[in-house]
């Protein structure tokens, strides 16, 4: 007898359909999957059988065949235990129902017969909007918050395989789960800590300002304990709000990743992600042996922040180059090329030398010129070409940190920079792939960057003088456009330009 169950999985961030088929024959007892399954759907059918036999059915003495359609695409994870269980007591005719191949199926499941929860059901249940021949979809109980949240079908939650063949007998036994997005969304959206804990580095403050309200990348350079991880992890909280939208692209990476919190459907605030130096290629940018995203598209929509950036490995600092210019990255492999974004803002943070007191007016650098230049070298000038913003965070003083003044609070600053943001995404209304000015290429920067003669000339000494590339030209332009843009102008003066070339010039001494 034949059975068939629907179901999903995932390729790259998104997800398609797969249609789970059961056939039961009179042969010698064996149990055999096809379908290109990996090692996790080939061990299924030890789970599977432990479920059926431990959930008081009857596991058959006969040959099970299992079909993943479509056959020509690897299928991985361990969300199809459950319609494959199904699909065995359907064929067997051990559930009262015709017509099982009306609802979505999605979820591991243990020994005993209990479901677990799987990664990537968001982009799953997104994957079967405007599917009008379905009637809902079966997950696990922890699962069901983050199905809902696509709006797509139906959710429907249960604990056991038992709970799924007695709902599919009676459907009433279990309610559709309801969620309320906008309230999620709402209710997502914080954070606990802020731009006043910060004391003194105004300067500081302000670039990473600038860096907000463009979406610029930007490197802190200071000796250790000036506050670089302290400016950084706040700067989140200074970013634009972010859009439903954006939570949703956001959260899809995340749950396809397997890092979805489970007290969260939805990633509502902007992440942060702080990887070590000790990471491998695959963690930065993604792949392994089961292709998954990496940190650069955990930051998607977020922060990037890469500290003590000389301590990377440079080839693989050098694998960033590509993902900062195209907000995405593609991993090949020989079956399939998966792609997966990658829009982040990226802040490094680094000493000026190895022991970190380099031009520190209060400590003495003990190192050597050449000691300087080997660690200076680490990070090369096309990567250092990639980020706009260049800026010293000195060392804070007494008076400064033993002062009761507070900074300005992160939703002062955020109202400027959501402004700045409103600003740009009117300017780009009819350009396509620009969001902020960091994403504007050459022709963009000639339409909606002109300058007067009198700061072209000041770009022009400053461009001979320091030796700076054609990029770093178009970059000092961006910012100089974003700097505007905070000062809520549409013309660039010679000041905003000024200021782009300080940011992009400070400290050039160290890479000479």
């Amino acid at each position: 007898m034949l059975s068939r169950i629907i179901s999903a999985a995932t390729l790259g961030v998104d997800a398609y359909t797969v249609e789970v088929e059961a056939d039961i024959q009179q042969q010698l007892p064996a149990f055999v999957t096809v379908g290109l399954p990996d090692g996790a759907v080939r061990e299924s059918k030890e789970r599977v059988t432990s479920a059926i036999k431990n959930s008081d059915f009857v596991f058959p003495s006969k040959k099970v065949t299992i079909n993943l359609a479509p056959a020509d695409v690897k299928k991985e994870g361990s969300a199809f235990d459950l319609p494959i269980a199904v699909g065995i007591l359907s064929a067997t005719g051990q559930i009262l129902r015709d017509h099982c191949d009306e609802f979505v199926m999605l979820g591991e499941l243990s020994l005993d017969g209990a479901i677990r929860p799987v990664p990537g059901v968001l982009p799953m249940a997104m994957s079967f909007a405007g599917n009008n021949g379905l009637k809902g979809m079966i997950v696990a109980r922890d699962n069901a918050k983050e199905a809902a949240i696509a709006s797509t079908l139906p959710v429907y939650p249960v604990s056991s395989l038992q709970e799924a063949v007695h709902f599919l007998e009676d459907e009433s036994r279990v309610k559709p789960f309801e969620v309320d997005i906008r309230s999620v969304f709402k209710r997502a959206h914080r954070h606990v800590i802020d731009f006043a804990d910060v004391k003194g580095q105004e300067s500081g403050k302000r670039a990473l300002e600038v860096a907000a309200a463009g979406g610029h990348n930007i490197i802190l350079i200071g000796p250790p304990g000036s506050g670089k991880t302290m400016l950084a992890r706040r700067t989140p909280t200074i970013l634009p709000d972010m859009s439903l939208k954006e939570a949703l692209e956001t959260t899809k990476i995340h749950s396809v990743a397997g890092r979805l919190p489970t007290d969260s459907a939805l990633i509502a605030t902007r992440p942060f992600r702080s990887p070590h130096h000790s990471i491998s290629y695959a963690g930065l940018v993604g792949g392994g042996a089961i292709p998954k995203p990496g940190e650069v598209s955990l930051a998607h929509h977020g922060v990037l922040f890469l500290d003590e950036l000389p301590e990377f490995k440079k080839d693989i600092l050098e694998m960033l180059r590509q993902p900062m210019e195209d907000n995405q990255v593609t991993i090949s492999r020989a079956a399939t090329t998966l792609t997966y974004p990658a829009g982040f803002m990226l802040i490094a943070a680094m000493n000026p030398c190895p022991c970190g007191y380099y031009g520190d007016p209060s400590n003495e650098c003990t190192c050597s010129a050449s000691e300087i230049q080997r660690y200076m070298s680490r990070i090369s000038g096309p990567l250092m070409d990639r980020i706009d913003i260049h800026i010293s965070i000195p060392s804070v003083k007494f008076k400064e940190l033993s002062g009761e003044c507070r900074g300005e609070k992160s939703e002062l600053i955020v109202d400027r920079v959501n402004n700045a943001r409103q600003a740009q995404i009117k300017r780009f209304e009819d350009e396509e792939k620009i969001f902020c000015n960091a994403h504007m290429e050459s022709r963009d920067i000639r339409k909606y960057c002109v300058i007067d003669d009198k700061s072209q000339s000041l770009l022009s000494m400053a461009i001979s003088r320091q030796g700076l590339s054609a990029r770093a030209y178009d970059r000092i332009l961006k910012v100089s456009r974003t700097i505007a843009d905070l000062a809520g102008l549409e013309k660039i003066d010679m000041s905003h330009v000024a200021e782009a070339i300080h940011y992009r010039t400070l400290d050039r001494q160290l890479w000479n």
